[in-house]
C-alpha cells in the first residue's frame, strides 16, 4: 500500500514515520526548497512522547530535550500563582522546535523526501492514501471541503524566539492584563521564548515595549534575542469531517487551534500514530481523532478566555485567587489532563 504525505513539517514527518513502521511504502513531497522546521520551542508533553515511544523515537526526544527542571505559572508582577518543583521530563520535555523535527526527519530515508515541491490538487496524486499535512491554509482542504469554514484570526498577536543565553531558568507559563509569556529552556543554556498580546490583526506593535514592564527575565529575552519571529494567531473552526475519500486530513490542516494549552505539535503526533494504527481505515481515524482534537481546540478556546484575553483588573484578581488557592496536586491534573490520551488499539478504541 503506498501513501502520499503532502507536507513535510512534524506531523507530515511523523505519519511518515508511523506509516512506514506498519508498512506503508511511503512519499512526502514539501514545497519548501529544504526540509526545516522554522520557530522556537515546543512543549512535548505526556501524550506526545508515547505518540514518540510508539514511533521508537522517544530516546532520542530526551536525549536532546531539557533536564528536569521546575516550573509553574506566574504574574506579570513575578508572583507565582502555581509553583511546581517537579516539571520537566517527567511532565513536559522542553526542546526547540527544529531538534524535534530533525528527530523525525533522521527516522526517514533520503530518498522518500522530496522538497521543492508543491501539491495543488489531489488528482495529480497516484495513491491509496493521501496524507494533507500541509498545514492551516491546507490548499488540500480547501478542495475536499469546500464549504467548510477557513482559518480565523483569534484575536492576539505573538512573538517568538531563542534567546542565546546561558540562563538556568524554570519552565514557566506568565499571564496578565491582555498577554502571556511562555519560557522553556532548553539543555545548552539557551531559552526558547514566547510572547503574545492581544491586538488587532496585523497591529504595529513593539514586544519590547509591550512586556518592559513584566518580571524578570521577561525583557531581557525578548530584548537580547536577534532573530525574533512574528505571527498573528489563527485557528481552524471545527471541521465536519477529517476525512475524504481517500485523503485524511492531519494536524493543522484538521484542527489548528489556538497555542494556550501548548498541544498544537503534540496532536499532529497524536494523529500521526492514530492513523497508521487504523491502518488505512479512513473512517475510524475520523472518529478516533475529530472528537478528540476539537476537545482539545475548544480546551484552548477556553484557556486563553481565561488567559491572555482577561484584562478586567476584577476577573485577573479573581483568577489569580483561583490559582493560588488550588493545590499543586490539582494544578498538575487541570494542565495536564489533556495530555492523558494513550495510543489506540489495533482493533479498539
Amino acid at each position: 500500500m503506498k501513501a502520499i504525505v503532502v507536507g513535510g513539517g512534524i506531523g507530515g514527518l511523523a505519519a511518515a514515520v508511523s506509516l512506514r513502521r506498519v508498512g506503508w511504502e511511503v512519499v512526502v513531497h514539501e514545497r519548501a526548497a529544504a526540509f526545516g522546521e522554522i520557530g522556537a520551542g515546543v512543549g512535548v508533553m505526556p501524550n506526545a512522547l508515547r505518540a514518540l515511544s510508539w514511533m521508537g523515537l522517544e530516546d532520542e526526544v530526551r536525549r536532546l530535550g531539557t533536564p528536569r527542571v521546575s516550573g509553574g505559572v506566574r504574574a506579570s508582577d513575578g508572583r507565582w500563582l502555581v509553583h511546581l518543583p517537579d516539571v520537566g521530563q517527567q511532565k513536559i520535555i522542553a526542546m526547540h522546535r527544529a531538534d524535534l523535527h530533525g528527530v523525525l526527519l533522521r527516522a526517514l530515508p533520503p530518498e522518500i523526501l522530496f522538497n521543492d515541491s508543491e501539491v495543488t490538487s489531489v488528482e495529480e496524486l497516484d495513491a491509496d492514501l493521501v496524507v494533507a499535512a500541509d498545514g492551516i491554509g491546507s490548499r488540500l482542504r480547501a478542495e475536499l471541503l469546500p464549504g467548510a469554514p477557513g482559518p480565523v484570526y483569534a484575536g492576539a498577536t505573538a512573538w517568538r524566539g531563542v534567546a542565546p543565553g546561558p540562563y538556568d531558568l524554570p519552565i514557566t507559563q506568565t499571564l496578565g492584563p491582555g498577554g502571556e509569556a511562555g519560557v522553556l529552556p532548553l539543555g545548552d543554556g539557551r531559552v526558547c521564548w514566547y510572547v503574545a498580546r492581544v491586538a488587532p490583526a496585523a497591529a504595529d506593535l513593539d514586544p519590547v515595549a509591550l512586556f518592559a514592564g513584566w518580571h524578570d527575565p521577561i525583557p531581557e529575552l525578548v530584548a537580547s534575542t536577534p532573530d525574533v519571529i512574528r505571527h498573528d494567531i489563527h485557528h481552524l473552526p471545527p471541521l465536519p469531517t477529517f476525512v475524504s475519500g481517500r485523503v485524511a486530513l492531519l494536524g493543522d490542516a484538521a484542527h489548528a487551534m489556538v497555542p494556550y494549552l501548548g498541544q498544537g505539535a503534540c496532536m499532529a503526533l497524536e494523529d500521526a500514530v492514530t492513523l497508521a494504527v487504523v491502518d488505512g481505515d479512513l473512517a475510524r481515524y475520523d472518529a478516533l481523532r475529530r472528537s478528540r482534537a476539537q476537545a482539545v481546540w475548544r480546551g484552548s478556546r477556553i484557556a486563553g478566555r481565561l488567559g491572555i484575553e482577561l484584562t478586567s483588573p476584577v476577573a485577573l484578581a479573581l483568577r489569580n485567587f483561583a490559582f493560588r488557592a488550588l493545590p499543586p496536586s490539582v494544578a498538575v491534573r487541570g494542565m495536564t489532563r489533556f495530555a492523558s490520551w494513550e495510543v489506540p488499539t489495533a482493533g479498539g478504541r
